[in-house]
């Protein structure tokens, strides 16, 4: 008779989840909003690019914002024609996560964070006007944005599992700091 196989682990033990590295931040002098997610998704880790899910609204919406259509509309170019004209736009991109130990992209997955150092980002890019939120794990953190002296806002977050929220009604959120910050 085989041996009986080992019963399940108990749904409050996960498996053990690997150790994840981040991405460095998106940022160039003259930066005046800082856009901040949690952590990359596992297809950004993978593509070494933010928001690299086919399904996430991020370059949608900039291009949305930014009036760029058909095939000038940011998720239609490489990764690498697309960070020249966030650049130009005044927008930073960065986690509030360094690393942490995650199975799949879940945000509720996220276990052992590490934090990013946020306010040296802060000190080395002097025209930052305003710090925004993607979502309600990087939301998490506002108490520590809040510290670093800027005005923080919380946008919708842009990952396809936000599902609750229209991609017309992320946008005029996503439309509206924007504009607060000059970027629109």
């Amino acid at each position: 008779m085989p041996p009986a196989a080992l019963p399940p682990l108990p749904s409050d033990h996960p498996p053990h989840a690997e150790r994840l590295q981040g991405l460095a931040p998106i940022v160039a002098p003259g930066a005046r909003l800082l856009v901040l997610g949690s952590f990359p998704s596992v297809a950004s880790l993978a593509a070494q690019q933010y928001y690299a899910h086919p399904r996430n609204a991020f370059w949608p919406i900039l291009s949305a914002i930014w009036g760029l259509e058909g095939a000038d509309a940011l998720q239609h170019r490489p990764y690498a024609e697309r960070l020249p004209v966030v650049h130009a736009r005044g927008l930073a991109i960065w986690d509030v996560y360094a690393g942490c130990e995650r199975q799949g992209s879940l945000d509720s997955a996220i276990r052992a964070a590490e934090p990013n150092d946020l306010a040296a980002l802060i000190r080395s890019v002097p025209t930052l006007v305003a710090i925004a939120h993607n979502g309600g794990e990087s939301a998490r953190h506002r108490q520590r944005t809040e510290a670093l002296g800027l005005p923080v806002f919380k946008l919708p977050s842009t990952s396809p599992a936000n599902a609750s929220w229209p991609f017309a009604r992320k946008l005029a959120a996503w439309r509206a700091v924007f504009e607060e910050a000059g970027l629109a």
